[in-house]
């Protein structure tokens, strides 16, 4: 596989995602990475600290924290800290952000369906089930010490 045209994939799938997300982020001025914050807080309710954010999104503290600040000003977001380290603190979605997160997901999910629809579904589970294997490889070399 050519690394340069995964990156161009990923370039050219994401300029994709962005147009379709053009309307929603208009609409209630979010940027692009207040949108992935709000997605990754809705797709993983077990993952809700800036730090897991970070950490599983790549995005720097800088941007989370500057993402979760405009959404908690906007009422999307709620702070709760953990009631055994006060030093933690859990991101919620509000009642308010919940609708708002409903459609960022809902856009999510038809772009994945727009991308997926050349493929039969055979060929779909065959792509899912070569993409597991290269996860599961990914985790191992990542864990690996270079010799």
């Amino acid at each position: 596989m050519n690394a340069t045209r995964l990156l161009q994939f990923s370039r050219q799938f994401g300029a994709y995602c962005g147009r379709r997300f053009a309307p929603l982020s208009q609409r209630y001025h979010l940027s692009m990475r207040e949108i992935d914050v709000l997605l990754f807080l809705a797709n993983n309710p077990c993952y809700d600290t800036a730090r897991d954010i970070t950490e599983y999104r790549g995005i720097s503290k800088s941007q989370v924290s500057q993402a979760v600040d405009l959404l908690t000003e906007q009422g999307f977001l709620a702070r709760s800290a953990d009631a055994e380290d006060r030093r933690v603190i859990h991101l919620s979605i509000t009642k308010e952000g919940l609708p708002v997160a409903r459609a960022c997901q809902d856009i999510q999910s038809d772009c994945g369906r727009a991308l997926f629809a050349p493929l039969s579904q055979e060929q779909q589970a065959q792509f899912q089930a070569l993409w597991d294997i290269l996860l599961e490889n990914g985790a191992r070399l990542a864990e690996e010490v270079p010799v």
